[in-house]
């Protein structure tokens, strides 16, 4: 073997080994089934087809035409959509079309604040500032952590933003899309919601509908609550779906990595079938792992509304060393969370912010409920409130991850659809 080569695969082996043996709890990640996972390894991967359905700019496309239909079939189904473009391919791809088909250089967007959960693709730092659309933030409730929706409104009335954003990637709450509508068809601004963290809790019912609130387009990828794989799709009203197409392509996308929409069709058919169930119970997982946070101590945002409504979960542990050493800390324990920016942090200093961001789609994905949520905070109570040694709390933690090795919530075709996602 090349010894290059075996590199990679070593690397890749103590990879699997890690997350085998670790409790994910990036609110960003999730775990495809397996019947997804033979779809990416399989020769679609290795083909193209530019264009639309039925009209490629290459010839083979006979049956690529039909997978990506039935995506774009079940995608309508499950959100009730006028219109669905399921060949973006990344969340960032997406918003940036939706900039294209929306907005004008120069015009101005409305959005959340990166310190107050606001993605970097709705920022000057990457696709709104890419397109060179000017940005002004929504007036942000730092206790309730969402948008004050009164001030917005007012808001809106007086700066009159060509684009109204919502979405973020601290999202605990469900955002002001209705009360914004109304706002926005007086000074003649669209909407784009950016589902990315709670597409699978829409899909399932469970958070908000944005497009029957308002929304003109919802930009959704595919691999976060929703647990598809890396990828994304629009969804849009049916008078800007001529704009939302041609910004994907030409516009923003070439190939649209043929086998990320096969298993993206297959995780649709899945979620129609398992989604709201799954919904629930990430939910449950959030609101029962922020109580026993609490309970043991640590600064959990948002008490008295109910901690979280998403499944994401937000603490201050600036009193703790803040979100870096405990993030650190935590994974020496095999618990991978990731460091957060809170409203209150400096935006210019994001290396070591106050706030820890937690999710529990993939631990719910794996089969855990509500008791195992209540172990878990006992592990973070013992490293970042106790500072018990790390590696101590790490046995306890491959201990309780051992029985969870199987993804729940999909098919079982008889061809090890329940096999471990951490073998390959």
């Amino acid at each position: 073997m090349n010894s290059d080569v075996q590199h990679i695969l070593d690397a890749t082996n103590a990879h699997h080994e890690l997350f085998k043996n670790s409790l994910p709890m990036i609110a960003s990640e999730n775990l495809t089934s397996p019947t997804v996972r033979r779809l990416l390894a399989s020769d679609l991967g290795h083909r193209y087809a530019e264009g639309k359905v039925g009209h490629r700019y290459y010839q083979g496309c006979k049956y690529i035409d039909q997978i990506e239909a039935k995506a774009i079939e079940l995608a309508k189904r499950l959100f009730d959509a006028e219109h669905v473009n399921v060949q973006p391919v990344s969340g960032v791809n997406a918003n940036l079309a939706a900039f294209l088909a929306l907005a004008a250089h120069e015009d101005l967007l409305m959005s959340l604040g990166v310190p107050d959960g606001g993605h970097i693709s709705h920022a000057k730092y990457s696709a709104a500032g890419i397109r060179g659309l000017r940005i002004t933030t929504h007036p942000f409730d730092e206790k309730k952590m969402n948008i004050d929706a009164d001030l917005m409104v007012q808001k809106i009335f007086d700066v009159k933003p060509k684009v109204i954003m919502f979405g973020g990637s601290l999202f605990l709450f469900p955002h002001p899309v209705r009360e914004a509508r109304k706002a926005a068809d007086e000074v003649g601004a669209k909407i784009i919601y950016d589902a990315a963290h709670v597409l699978g809790l829409i899909a399932g019912k469970q958070f908000q509908d944005p497009l029957r609130e308002g929304a003109d387009i919802v930009t959704c990828p595919t691999h976060k609550s929703f647990p598809g794989p890396q990828g994304a799709l629009i969804l849009c009203k049916s008078d800007v779906a001529d704009a939302v197409d041609n910004a994907v392509f030409p516009g923003t996308t070439s190939n649209h990595h043929l086998h990320h929409k096969a298993g993206l069709a297959v995780t649709l058919a899945e979620t129609l079938v398992f989604g709201e169930e799954y919904a629930k119970q990430m939910i449950n997982n959030a609101q029962a792992l922020a109580q026993a946070l609490y309970d043991a101590g640590l600064d959990v945002l948002c008490k008295d509304n109910g901690f979280t409504q998403s499944h994401q979960v937000a603490a201050d542990v600036s009193k703790c060393g803040g979100g870096a050493k405990v993030a650190s800390n935590l994974e020496k324990a095999n618990i991978i969370i990731n460091k957060n920016l809170l409203p209150w942090d400096d935006v210019n200093n994001p290396g070591d912010p106050s706030g820890i961001r937690l999710g529990t789609q993939e631990l719910t994905r794996l089969g855990m409920k509500e008791p195992e949520m209540r172990e878990i905070a006992q592990f973070f109570k013992r490293i970042i409130l106790e500072e018990e040694e790390p590696e101590k709390v790490k046995n306890d933690v491959m201990s309780i991850k051992k029985d969870y090795q199987k993804v729940h919530y999909c098919f079982d075709d008889g061809e090890g659809a329940y096999e471990s996602p951490f073998r390959w």
